[in-house]
């Protein structure tokens, strides 16, 4: 009995691990000169808010003040991001796994970086799973979509950073 037992317990884990999706990680990293200090460009765009100036959302700290651990909530309830990393010059998050839906291990990463001492560049990383995506064309054409966004965030950053 134990044996059946066994068996078909690891043909349940076989067929488990069929129907689940590998992880298909994507890593899409941006950047842009900024002719300002980083430490300018940083206090210009660097709030864990601010990305409602730059990307046009929605933005409030739900939990927090800033720091580590930090909850933004941005488009009224529709996406949650808590800050998971912190220096002078950046940040990187993380949006919690939603109950019951895939979970693409959606993280962020952005930093202003010297150059020299009148300019910088900001660097904007994003980490994803794309493994829900149903083939190869559908995976490129959301790292585009995506690239295409924050690209023009950065475009927005550095207006920002270098208007009078």
């Amino acid at each position: 009995m134990k044996n059946k037992l066994d068996l078909l317990l690891s043909m349940s884990l076989i067929a488990g691990g069929a129907v689940a999706a590998e992880p298909d990680y994507a890593t899409i990293r941006m950047e842009i000169d900024i002719a300002k200090p980083a430490a300018e460009v940083w206090s210009k765009v660097g709030g864990y808010c601010d990305i409602s100036k730059w990307l046009g959302l929605e933005c409030k700290i739900v939990k927090g003040q800033g720091e580590i651990g930090t909850i933004r909530d941005l488009g009224n309830g529709r996406v949650l991001e808590m800050m998971i990393a912190k220096t002078a010059l950046s940040y990187g998050y993380t949006q919690p796994a939603p109950a019951g839906k895939f979970f693409n291990s959606y993280h962020g990463f952005m930093e202003a970086v010297p150059v020299n001492a009148k300019s910088s560049k900001m660097i904007y990383t994003i980490f994803i799973d794309e493994s829900d995506k149903a083939d190869q064309a559908a995976k490129d054409a959301d790292i585009a979509s995506r690239r295409t966004r924050f690209e023009g965030a950065l475009k927005k950053m550095k207006e920002m950073a270098e208007a009078k």
